[in-house]
């Protein structure tokens, strides 16, 4: 590591400018400043806040900005997940079922293992553990397809694969994910329950490819199908998020009045349900609903109304007894809010609070680095969103 590395950011100025063997005053006359300018700079009593300036600095010493900004956080090791998501395509490729017999040597393994395992899994991918799900998933789906063709373990098989879909969608690899949430509609059949459980992952597939109507439709359909169930937590919990799902689609799709009616309805589930649980993988309550109208609002162009909503829930103390991996991935939506009402700084405090909450799910997930790169082209834009885009390599 270079030392240089080592130093605050107004101490690499410094550091370059030596290298570059320039004296404070010209340096400070190629940049159009004052020599005092530049000692409170090098001195760290002046910070760097504007992403132009850090722009100009860089240019005037022949560095990279990155290079200025040092590199205290790694880039996304996207080789690897792209590895990980051969593997996956790979277990989802396999007939086991179909064939009856397991297409791959290996012991089964006990049910109580494989019921853990994906109970692991899915806390993983909830803490937005991205790299060690795409890391587990693909014996995960194997083990739990061995078994399903001896005929029994559907409900672990469609866990698997809701999950699966999930962590695809987040990776923004939605035709693979639309077969992992089609496999999972297939093995829930004959099940009510289940069939709603797999329609949410079923609904967010539709929604990231592009088939907001098809998303809307396939949510209702199961929503309503258990809407007369006893109304248990469990089924309220599925029937009012499928009802977000189709809300978020038809705002998509630009239909505000049927947003509107959708998430009112699920709020009405969600009072009886109350907050601080998470029933079918779900986090449905109050406050996950007043997530997703500022996620509507956002779709449908009314960001100040966006970020209306996102102040006001994120206030509650359930806002943090929702998942790691839900808060995350709000706040990307949130930072695009703050871009919308053209408040870059705000954006990228978001995004600085993401990224210490759930790395991955900046660093990894495509929609959120998307964000991160329109933040930076503002030159408002907070130095620690610019140093974290540098590392990125989205400069």
């Amino acid at each position: 590591m270079n030392s240089s590395e080592l130093l605050p950011v107004g101490r690499r100025v410094a550091y370059w400018r030596g290298r570059r063997k320039l004296s404070q005053q010209v340096f400070a006359d190629r940049l159009g400043r004052s020599k005092s300018w530049v000692d409170k700079v090098e001195r760290g009593v002046r910070s760097l806040d504007k992403v132009s300036t850090l722009r100009d600095i860089a240019a005037v010493l022949r560095i990279d900005t990155a290079v200025l900004l040092g590199r205290d956080a790694q880039p996304a090791e996207t080789a690897g997940q792209a590895e990980g998501v051969d593997r996956i395509r790979a277990a989802l490729s396999a007939y086991e079922m179909a064939l009856a017999r397991p297409t791959t040597h290996g012991a089964v393994l006990p049910a109580d293992r494989l019921v853990r395992d994906v109970e692991h899994a899915w806390m993983l991918f909830q803490h937005a553990r991205y790299p060690q799900v795409v890391a587990v998933a693909p014996g995960l789906l194997a083990g739990v397809q061995r078994v399903a063709a001896d005929g029994w373990g559907c409900p672990l098989l469609v866990e698997a694969y809701r999950l699966t879909a999930s962590l695809l969608v987040k990776l923004d690899e939605t035709e693979l994910g639309w077969l992992a949430a089609d496999r999972a509609m297939a093995a829930a059949t004959g099940d009510r329950l289940l069939v709603a459980a797999a329609a949410v992952q079923l609904g967010q597939v539709f929604r990231a490819s592009g088939r907001a109507r098809e998303a809307e439709a396939a949510t209702l359909t199961a929503a309503y199908r258990i809407a007369s169930e006893d109304g248990s937590p469990g089924a309220l919990s599925l029937c009012g998020t499928l009802l977000v799902q189709a809300a978020l689609a038809a705002a998509r799709r630009g239909d505000d009045r049927a947003a509107a009616d959708l998430i009112d309805e699920a709020a009405g589930m969600a009072a009886r349900v109350g907050e601080g649980h998470d029933h079918h993988r779900t986090a449905f309550g109050p406050t996950a609903v007043d997530l997703a109208r500022g996620a509507a609002a956002l779709d449908l162009g009314n960001a100040s109304e966006a970020v209306g909503w996102h102040e006001k829930a994120t206030a509650r103390d359930a806002w943090r007894w929702l998942p790691v991996e839900h808060r995350a991935a709000h706040l990307i939506d949130a930072a695009r809010a703050y871009l919308q009402a053209d408040d870059p700084a705000r954006a990228g405090r978001v995004l600085a609070d993401a990224d210490r909450m759930a790395p991955a799910e900046v660093r990894q997930r495509p929609a959120a680095r998307e964000v991160l790169a329109q933040v930076i082209r503002d030159p408002r834009a907070p130095t620690t969103i610019v140093q974290l885009a540098a590392a990125l390599g989205l400069s």
